[in-house]
């Protein structure tokens, strides 16, 4: 069953539809024919200026989470033939330091509806029993409905195929930037940890899914990925500033 044709999801689709809608008639007289493309960008940073207090939650959690790893060692090393204890003073750990292991995990779970109501905003050709009117329009000539991939295989090359390398150039970019973060980061405190190290080295790849992604969906959703992901990029780089513990 598709989720966006569940009536209530239907009903709230349809509803931010026609925000998104109002919002590219608003902006036509300025930006013209990018006008679509202008409105997926700014109800994206919308959208990810309230989703701010997520972003801290998690922040906070990974500075938890490195604060405690050495303990949690200890424990491991100390409790290793005794899992049950081991569980139950790694639970004493995080009670005593008014922690969670699962701390910042159910905030970034209660965003992912409201992210994919306004993904479906830009991949789905009808909404609610209408066209998407936002996948009818272009960005430079390109258009929204298309993908990377189909422009590649119907052979298109000019203006639109450049915009949409363009954005994955920038979502690329972004990637490289976030696994080099994300390595320093992680970075296990002491290097008795080569596990951790190797399992961080694998998760660090995982920025690199969104650029094969973003060639697979319509540019609307290409848009959307570019200013998502580096709108995270960013907030992460100044809420580890803010939230870092003083030397």
């Amino acid at each position: 069953m598709d989720i966006y044709t569940f009536g209530p999801i239907a009903a709230v689709l349809d509803a931010a539809y026609g925000v998104v809608a109002g919002l590219q008639h608003t902006l036509d007289p300025i930006a013209g024919g990018a006008s679509a493309a202008l409105a997926i960008v700014i109800i994206t940073l919308a959208l990810r200026l309230l989703l701010i207090p997520v972003g801290a939650s998690q922040v906070r959690a990974e500075f938890t989470r490195r604060r405690l790893a050495p303990r949690l060692q200890e424990l491991q090393k100390k409790y290793k033939k005794n899992p049950e204890l081991l569980q139950k003073k790694m639970l004493e750990l995080y009670t005593s330091e008014k922690a969670s292991p699962i701390a910042g995990v159910l905030p970034a779970l209660a965003q992912a509806p409201v992210l994919s109501i306004v993904y479906g905003l830009f991949i789905l050709p009808t909404i609610n029993g209408h066209d998407n009117g936002l996948l009818a329009e272009n960005l430079f000539g390109a258009p929204l409905a298309s993908s990377f991939t189909h422009l590649l295989t119907t052979g298109a090359i000019g203006p639109e195929l450049l915009v949409y390398a363009a954005l994955l150039v920038v979502i690329a970019a972004v990637a490289f930037t976030s696994r080099r973060v994300a390595l320093a980061f992680n970075r296990p405190a002491d290097d008795a940890a080569p596990a951790m190290a190797r399992v961080n080295s694998v998760l660090s790849w995982l920025p690199f899914i969104t650029v094969l992604f973003a060639a697979l969906v319509p540019l609307a959703a290409t848009v959307y990925l570019t200013v998502t992901t580096t709108w995270t990029l960013v907030e992460r780089a100044l809420l580890r500033r803010h939230y870092a513990p003083a030397a």
